[in-house]
């Protein structure tokens, strides 16, 4: 599918992989509406094929944000072409640290990974369904398939966007194919460093299949696989090195 001209909008570009994903959809002629909640360029980016990101400030946790978010795309655009839900908080808290995981804790990691990504889809739906081949990509973590990670909140709002992309897939059928991707450890992203030193990080890597963590350029495929089928959605697709087959 040609992509110039496609509407693409990312949460969370300020770094790691959501910049990677609209940057790359850039440089394919995409104009990408990015979203962030700190600090990130103020000017608009422009890439290799006449592609464009324009930086929108979103509090995900806030569904006045959200529909405003909305409200704002619907104005300057008729459809929109993909939604990647990608914006995550996390912290790190060791599992059997229960007493550490407060339910102001609980409750931010689960409003920002879970509930925010129904919100947007929820709010953006008509312009999705626009054209009758939208496409949904959540961007969750392999922490929603085993239970690892950096906190038992962060494992659990993972594994609940694993389902709700098979759920939203029946519900916004057949007009937009949600689907899934669950990461293994991105190194270096301020998700990384938050609840990992780079020791960590290194060590974990080396219980990596493969011996090497997740590459973005792997990540940015499978999002263009994904907005260019016609006949898949609901599947979540893993790509972590190999660190989930390597726990069995």
């Amino acid at each position: 599918m040609p992509l110039t001209g496609k509407i693409a909008l990312i949460t969370g570009v300020s770094g790691g992989v959501g910049s990677a994903v609209a940057r790359w959809l850039a440089d394919q002629g995409m104009t990408v509406i990015g979203t962030y909640n700190g600090t990130v360029p103020a000017v608009d980016e422009s890439g290799k094929s006449g592609g464009q990101i324009h930086f929108v400030q979103l509090d995900q946790r806030s569904p006045a944000s959200i529909e405003a978010l909305a409200e704002v795309v619907s104005q300057r655009h008729e459809c929109l072409d993909l939604l990647v839900n990608n914006a995550a908080w996390n912290v790190g808290i060791p599992f059997n640290d229960l007493d550490g995981l407060t339910p102001e804790l609980w409750d931010k990691v689960l409003e920002t990974n879970l509930r925010g990504p129904f919100l947007m889809a929820r709010a953006l739906a008509p312009l999705l369904k626009a054209h009758g081949r939208g496409r949904i990509v959540n961007i969750s973590s392999v922490a929603g398939v085993a239970p690892m990670g950096s906190s038992i909140a962060y494992a659990s709002g993972k594994a609940g966007l694993n389902h709700l992309t098979r759920c939203l897939a029946v519900a916004m059928a057949p007009d937009v194919a949600v689907n899934c991707i669950a990461l293994g450890l991105v190194e270096n992203t301020k998700m990384a460093n938050r609840s990992m030193n780079q020791d960590g990080q290194k060590a974990l890597r080396k219980n990596v299949l493969l011996g090497r963590n997740v590459q973005l350029d792997d990540v940015c495929s499978q999002v263009l696989t994904f907005l260019n089928s016609t006949s898949i959605t609901g599947q979540t697709v893993v790509i972590d090195g190999g660190i989930v087959a390597a726990l069995h």
